[in-house]
């Protein structure tokens, strides 16, 4: 087993570092910090993305996109800031789903776009009711003539105020009952309503709610039934987990840096306080929650690489990660003392960040469940 990264990944690491500081920093500097960006700003965002992959990650290269492992994806999530990722994941995810779930009419009008960062996407799954459970959608779509009309609520999704395309997730009737769906909303031909949701933290990132009120929707953009709705999210849930682990990572490591740093020039009673044996205690917590989260994350990627069922790893490694970092974020604050909440050092805002981080892509009690389910055999969140 080897820990080290080959050069192949090093050199896709350092690129990302790159663009990081050369670009995304200095854009991110540039529009207000407690703003969603604009549409211009994301589409720059996801044009300097898709040059490293990120928008096609899990398309395969015979296909137009990155054909990237899975690990390789999370190695460079980890290097750009959780705003930017919370951008770029949810429209590399829906990207995925069209290309694997669409009709071949659908990816050839869709996915190139897409790919490339000309047009932005995400998933309409959660509702104001509905969250871990995709089985319990609300939204209808009922055909008319040559479209479909969606009525219903979405809430709390990605890049809902900027996008171009949607993949919703609703109910289609089917005899005396309904079906679960994917319809692909053009924005252009199908209006709706998108209005911005105020958060707690990643407030640089597009989050919205979303009506659909009479939203005429052509027949040609309902993928095509194979019962495998339910199956496609969950599937790129399993990837994305440890990705919003690894988000996590990279605010931990850089709060461990600032702490550091800070611990080695700040003075009090005639030496530095990182002399104290309990500021080392602090560092050292930070250090091991920070590797310790990183190889939980790696290694839930690197199950997936292998075509391994990884649902309670990839369950574990979000849900630990969040918590762990969280809590070194909070030792980082302490060891910076009044400086640490501070909006100027910004540890404030990596705390208000990765406590956002533990939502999406399934809630710690939702993610203890799948653990737990794969570890006793029995589901403790569905009837028997």
């Amino acid at each position: 087993m080897d820990f080290a990264l080959n050069d192949d990944q090093r050199m896709m690491v350092e690129a990302a570092r790159r663009l990081n500081e050369k670009f995304v920093e200095p854009l991110l500097a540039s529009h207000h910090r407690d703003k969603a960006l604009p549409k211009s700003a994301v589409l720059m965002l996801l044009e300097k993305a898709a040059d490293l992959g990120l928008t096609s990650a899990r398309i395969p290269e015979k296909d137009g996109g990155a054909g990237m492992g899975l690990l390789d994806y999370g190695l460079l999530v980890e290097q750009l800031p959780p705003t930017v990722m919370l951008i770029v994941q949810p429209h590399e995810a829906t990207t995925t789903r069209i290309h694997f779930g669409g009709s071949p009419e659908q990816r050839e009008r869709f996915v190139p776009d897409l790919m490339a960062g000309r047009r932005i996407a995400c998933t309409g799954s959660t509702e104001p009711d509905v969250g871990s459970d995709p089985r319990g959608i609300k939204t209808t779509a009922t055909p008319d003539g040559n479209h479909v009309v969606l009525n219903g609520r979405k809430q709390w999704i990605s890049n809902a105020t900027v996008c171009d395309v949607m993949n919703v997730t609703c109910r289609i009737p089917e005899g005396s009952g309904y079906r679960m769906a994917r319809v692909l909303v053009d924005r252009a031909e199908s209006p709706f309503e998108a209005n911005e949701v105020d958060m707690l933290g990643l407030r640089q990132s597009p989050l919205g709610e979303v009506l659909f009120d009479g939203c005429r929707v052509p027949q040609a953009n309902v993928c095509p039934d194979n019962g495998d709705t339910a199956k496609l999210l969950t599937i790129t849930w399993l990837a994305n987990r440890p990705t919003v682990g690894l988000m996590a990572v990279h605010l931990a490591q850089r709060a461990f840096e600032l702490a550091r740093e800070y611990a080695g020039v700040r003075k009090q009673f005639g030496k530095a306080i990182g002399a104290y044996q309990l500021i080392q205690h602090d560092l050292a917590e930070i250090e091991t929650a920070v590797v310790t989260s990183r190889l939980a994350c790696y290694n839930a990627l690197a199950a997936l690489d292998r075509g391994e069922r990884a649902n309670g790893l990839s369950a574990m490694a979000k849900r630990y990660a969040v918590d762990a970092c969280d809590r070194a974020i909070q030792l980082a604050m302490r060891i910076h003392g009044g400086m640490g909440l501070s909006r100027e050092l910004g540890l404030e805002q990596m705390a208000r960040d990765v406590r956002t981080l533990a939502i999406p892509d399934g809630t710690p009690g939702i993610l203890s469940l799948i653990q737990g389910r794969e570890i006793t055999g029995f589901d403790g969140f569905r009837p028997a």
